[in-house]
Parts: structure tokens; sequence; C-alpha cells
């Protein structure tokens, strides 16, 4: 037992030793705010827009908001506002890979079936949006080229809290290919 306590030791011991060096210089004045477009979003028919805050070079706050334009869109969406908490795992500076927490306030349509005829054919709907808040987890990657420019793909999943009987959505879902700008 204790020959297994001991060779388990010395094996962190010895793994924390080769660690990676970080390549964040503390004598680099980072930019500190991000601002990023969803050209995902954009192409599906939403206009999907998100700003981030850098605390430290492995943290970030940020607010992501997406409104849906395209009515002829197959989606109940009406918006959503998104705040959410990063923490990343890369060598460089608020780079790489990526897990966050988020909540979710958003809006969808909930269409009712009112109007029956004779036959059970629906004559007549009955549309009213259901707001709800959702807490959920996503994971992704970022790149960030000399100049601030910045690629991202990610995806998260969370649950609906409130009103999900209403809706019938029980679970949310954001993702994207998102480009932008530190500065």
């Amino acid at each position: 037992m204790k020959k297994s306590i001991l060779c388990s030791l010395a094996l962190l011991f010895s793994v924390s030793l080769f660690a990676q060096e970080n390549t964040v210089d503390p004598e680099v004045n980072y930019p500190s705010h991000e601002l990023k477009l969803n050209a995902l979003s954009l192409v599906l028919g939403g206009f999907d827009i998100s700003y981030e805050y850098f605390l430290n070079e492995e943290s970030a706050l940020g607010l992501n908001a997406l409104v849906v334009f395209d009515d002829d869109l197959d989606t109940d969406l009406n918006y959503y506002i998104s705040p959410y908490y990063r923490l990343y795992f890369g060598q460089n500076y608020a780079a790489g890979f990526f897990i966050e927490g988020f909540g979710m306030l958003s809006s969808v349509k909930d269409n009712r079936a009112i109007f029956f005829d004779n036959f059970g054919n629906i004559t007549g709907l009955e549309e009213e949006n259901v707001t709800d808040f959702a807490l959920g987890i996503g994971l992704g990657g970022k790149w960030v080229t000399k100049s601030g420019f910045i690629g991202e793909i990610g995806l998260g999943i969370g649950r609906n809290l409130f009103n999900s009987d209403e809706s019938g959505y029980d679970l949310v879902v954001k993702g994207g290919i998102t480009v932008g700008y530190r500065f």
C-alpha cells in the first residue's frame, strides 16, 4: 500500500516538473476587450454579437446576444441574451481551449392550436411568446493573430429552469463559428 502511494506521488511530482512553460509575458500589457460576430448565425438568419472582457490570462466574462431576423427560418426562437464566464487552458493570453458556464434569458414562440374543424384539422393558431432562463455549460477553442483578429468555435448546452412545460423546450443550445477583434 505504501509503495503504491509513494509511486503515485512520485509520478504526480515528476509530471508537474515537465509541465510546459506559459508563453504569457507579465511585462506585456495585453488587450482586455474583444468584440465578435457569429458568422454561422448570420448564414442561418440571425444576428449574434458578443463582447468579452478578460479578467486575466486564463479567465474572462462576456455577454452574448442573438436576434433572429429571418421570418422564414424554421425556429421558434425570438432572441436570447447570455452572460458567461470562461476559463482558458491555452498557453497564450486568453486563447486556446476553453470551458464556460453561462446563463441564458431567451424568448420563444409558442404556437397552440385553438380551433379545429369537424375533421380535426387545425383552423387557427394562437401565438404566444414564452420567456425562460437557462443555465448551461459549453466548450470551444479560440485562436488569436498577432494583429488582434480572432477566430472561435464553440458549443454549449443548458436546461431551462422555469417555463419549459409551457414552451415545450427543456434544453437550449448555443454555438457558432465567430470572428472578431481584440482591443
